[in-house]
């Protein structure tokens, strides 16, 4: 009688509607709410029946066996088939960096799921080591190389997402140097409610490593020459181009052109900006050698800046093209400033290179002249402020390094790596057009901007991490029997093993800390005109001596090391 009054309320409670794989707490509850009342129910029916013939111990052992087996047994189960170690076939062993508030979410999550299995949280606190969390013990930082032997880890979830953006990228560094997989957690100003969900978790790139703090932007700066004013970006659907149109759209201008000479990249951007309603957008396809049609499209839509980014920027691309690249890159640059001077637009400014500074490749050079260029029209009267920006290599821009080496890692290796000292800048594509825009805003006319870049990064150990990030191991003397091979192809055509952003050393700080102005020889109008003039000769005669003459003759540093194409 007791087992079925007592099952009667277990029904009633929903005890056996309660799914193994998620009980809890609640299992708990319903447990001793179920025998309390079978027990008190019984004790009132004895009451009435026999009261002195069955003796009342007997009931409360009842009480406490009862609770005590159902709930036990439950957990061993679940045990059994859900948490433990030994049972968890198929599924990919993972560790957590972070045993706090946000660390017990994400592993209560995925207890949930059938595709991971926590090993184990890694701390940082000394006071936390060695503890049970959640039912998952926690390890010092050091314990991470042991679990990966050990447990056969191959990813590890970053969920910390109160750390600030240098003491995460110190922790991703550490880990970078293990062939770990390794996911994270939004900040924590992007978690709403506070509460941690697994679609949250995003896999960290290589600019999460090598990106930095970013300074907080002057926003008087960044509106100078933007707000309520017609906007010109060319090359608009590059990389560079692209994210410079989504910041100045963000800054409130009355007109935005954009022009590039790619069809494809120019819808992209142009249909990215014109999604949301708001500031005027139009699409001019174009290129920049075409002075009649630049000339026409300033004086059409009363243009106020100009952001010159067009330009043929693939180092060994340009080096086979020499006329091309050369014609692209220096004589659109002459278009654009003539254009702006006849017009009286109030700003032009550059995008150009660090690959500019005593260039060996032939695109460096051509910026060279760029530069050159509006320096030279900045000494004449003119009612434009001419300046230009230099910077280094950013994160993920077309026919960088870093899409490459993710490309060749996707497809199992090998990933070639040209000399094993070459270092270059890196910097985040939206911190360098921020940067870019308060540049424009500082310019009296002539300026060399120069980004602070931080320090260069050596190629080599740019491809071990990203390896390590995808979880793979690289094959070298120490790992002969690793996933992905490193192989060396040797420096290509024009390209430098170390890059430069300055030509001397006379640089001042500006009102930016990573912002300095560089003083630096120029070229006069005449001299300008000159090359400008032979190198529209090469093209018409597709010569390419002419240009390496120009090179050699006007860029400081330039050297021709390679024979001309026949």
């Amino acid at each position: 009688m007791i087992s079925i009054i007592t099952t009667f309320f277990f029904i009633r409670l929903g005890l056996y509607r309660v799914v193994l794989k998620y009980i809890g707490a609640r299992l708990i509850i319903t447990t001793f709410r179920a025998t309390t009342l079978s027990y008190l129910f019984i004790i009132l029916v004895l009451f009435f029946y026999n009261p002195n013939e069955f003796p009342r111990s007997i009931l409360l052992t009842f009480w406490f066996i009862s609770n005590v087996l159902l709930i036990i047994s439950r957990f061993v189960f679940k045990g059994i088939l859900y948490s433990w170690d030994s049972f968890q076939v198929g599924k990919k062993n993972i560790l957590i960096y972070g045993a706090g508030k946000a660390g017990v979410q994400i592993s209560e999550s995925l207890k949930k799921t059938n595709d991971y299995n926590v090993i184990a949280f890694i701390d940082d606190d000394d006071s936390k080591i060695a503890t049970i969390v959640n039912s998952i013990e926690v390890f010092s930082f050091e314990s991470i190389n042991n679990l990966i032997d050990e447990k056969s880890v191959k990813s590890l979830i970053l969920a910390i997402p109160s750390a600030k953006q240098n003491q995460r990228q110190e922790i991703l560094k550490k880990l970078s140097r293990y062939p770990l997989e390794v996911k994270s957690l939004p900040n924590l100003d992007d978690i709403e409610n506070d509460l941690v969900t697994l679609e949250q978790i995003k896999f960290v790139e290589v600019d999460d490593i090598l990106g930095r703090e970013v300074v907080r932007p002057k926003i008087e700066l960044l509106q100078k020459n933007i707000q309520n004013g017609n906007i010109l970006i060319t090359g608009a659907g590059g990389s560079i181009g692209s994210e410079l149109s989504r910041q100045i759209k963000d800054l409130k201008p009355s007109l935005i052109v954009l022009l590039d000479n790619s069809e494809y990249n120019l819808y992209n951007i142009h249909h990215e900006l014109t999604i949301t309603n708001g500031v005027e957008v139009i699409p001019v396809l174009s290129t920049v050698t075409n002075y009649n049609q630049v000339y026409n499209v300033i004086k059409k839509y009363k243009i106020d800046t100009i952001y010159h980014a067009a330009a043929y920027k693939h180092v060994p691309m340009v080096e086979l093209n020499v006329v091309s690249g050369v014609y692209n890159n220096v004589i659109g640059t002459y278009n654009i400033a003539f254009a702006s001077k006849e017009l009286a637009v109030k700003n032009l400014i550059l995008i150009s290179t660090d690959k500019a500074v005593r260039p060996t490749n032939v695109m460096g050079a051509s910026k060279r002249l760029s530069e050159f260029i509006l320096q030279a029209f900045a000494h004449e009267e003119s009612e434009t402020c001419f300046s230009m920006v230099r910077f280094g290599n950013v994160i993920d821009s077309a026919g960088s390094v870093v899409p490459l080496f993710r490309s060749q890692i996707k497809q199992g290796g090998p990933v070639t790596v040209t000399h094993s000292n070459i270092t270059r800048y890196f910097m985040s594509i939206p911190e360098a057009v921020q940067l870019v825009l308060q540049s424009g805003s500082m310019a009296k006319g002539g300026d060399v901007f120069v980004l602070d870049m931080g320090d260069p990064i050596k190629i080599l150990d740019l491809a071990y991490r990203m390896i390590h990030l995808s979880g793979l191991i690289p094959i070298d003397n120490n790992n002969p029997d690793g996933d992905i091979q490193i192989q060396f192809t040797g420096l290509r055509p024009g390209e430098k093993l170390y890059e430069e952003l300055l030509i001397g050393d006379d640089v001042i700080q500006s009102k930016h800390p990573r912002i300095l102005q560089a003083r630096e020889e120029k070229l006069s109008m005449d001299k300008v005109l000159l090359f400008i003039e032979l190198i529209k000769k090469s093209r018409d005669l597709q010569d390419e001596k002419i240009i390496k003459d120009v090179l050699l003759k006007y860029v400081k540093g330039y050297t021709v090391e390679f024979e001309y194409k026949q």
